[in-house]
Parts: C-alpha cells; structure tokens; sequence
C-alpha cells in the first residue's frame, strides 16, 4: 500500500506513521517526494525519528551500527545531514532516547533543523514576494484585477487564486517550521533545566 503524506513538522510525521503501523502495517519504503509504502504484517512495529547533521562515511556507519544492535532497522537517511527513519518490531524498549541527555541532544539538533528549515523557507520568501509578502495585492499578477468589475473580475481572480495559494506555500512552511522551532526549543529547554537540578 502506498500513501502521499507532506509533512514539515517531524513530530507530527512520526505520530502519524506510528498511526500507521499500529493498524498493522510495517513501512518498507519512504520516497524524499513524501510516498509512503507499507507491507500487511501481523506483528507490531513502532518507528523512531531523528535528526543527525552530517556524518562522515565511517561515522554514519558506526551511528546505523548502534542502533542496529538494539533490533532497529534503518528505513530512510543519509549521512549529509537529514532526519533518519528508525523502525523496529515493537517490544519493551521501543524508546531511542531513554536518558534525559539523549533526549537533550534529540531535541537540540531537531530545533537546529527547524531553525535551518526556517531560515531557508524566510529567504525563500523574500525572493517569491519581492521583499514583502504581506500584500495580498501583489500576490495576484493579472494586470488591472483590482480596477476590473462585475464577472470579469471574479472570473480572473478565481483562475488566479490558485496560482497565488502556491505562492503563498513558501510563507506557510516558514510558518510551521519556526512553530516546531518553538516547540523543539520547549522540549531541549525542559530538559536541561530537569539536568541542571
């Protein structure tokens, strides 16, 4: 079975394909154009994300190792800095960060991620809007729209709209990734103050 997901929060991607497999399904394959394919299996998996900065060839491979020998299977990731795809017959120990530090250290390189997230879709932004994406005017690019009327004008700010909903794609992404910026900073702020105790 193959499902198409989009997703630019991680938390939310892991709860969703955690979703997935407790209905009974292993996940196989995660396409980077966001295609899912799952395989029927009557045992229960569990799937862990996490986010690593770039690994050399030697570290990346002692990093899979590690985890190999606690029985998860590495499904998606690569060592040029990207968020990995843990998945594992679930059993008593289903959590890859059990230590308040590992935790830590998970949240601090999500955050990183979201903030470069952020920033890449921010620039973005500013060269799709000419340096101002708060006029909803100049999101429509039919020449005159504003001075049509009657049904010429709703007839091309109806076909436009479509256009500008894409345009505005960049602005929402910015959106959700400095909300799972926040909400990672939350998590890694949390824990340190529990470490320092």
């Amino acid at each position: 079975m193959k499902k198409y997901k989009f997703f630019a929060n991680v938390i939310e991607e892991e709860k969703w394909l955690n979703e997935q497999l407790l209905a009974g399904y292993k996940c196989t394959n995660i396409s980077i154009w966001g295609f899912y394919t799952f395989e029927q299996t009557y045992e229960k998996y569990v799937m862990r994300l996490d986010y690593q900065d770039y690994l050399s060839s030697h570290r990346f491979e002692e990093y899979k190792e590690i985890y190999e020998e606690f029985g998860w299977m590495h499904v998606k990731g690569s060592r040029f800095g990207s968020i990995h795809h843990w998945q594992k017959i679930s059993d008593n120990r289903d959590n890859m960060f059990s230590d308040r530090q590992s935790k830590s250290n998970y949240y601090k390189r999500l955050m990183n991620y979201s903030l470069t997230f952020a920033i890449f879709f921010l620039v973005i932004s500013f060269i799709v809007y000419d340096g101002n994406p708060l006029i909803v005017k100049e999101l429509y690019l039919t020449q005159g729209l504003w001075e049509m009327e009657g049904m010429f004008f709703w007839k091309a700010f109806l076909f436009e709209t479509p256009f500008v909903l894409l345009r505005l794609i960049p602005i929402l992404i910015l959106f959700v990734s400095s909300i799972q910026f926040f909400m990672s900073y939350m998590q890694y702020k949390k824990i340190k103050e529990e470490l320092s105790r």
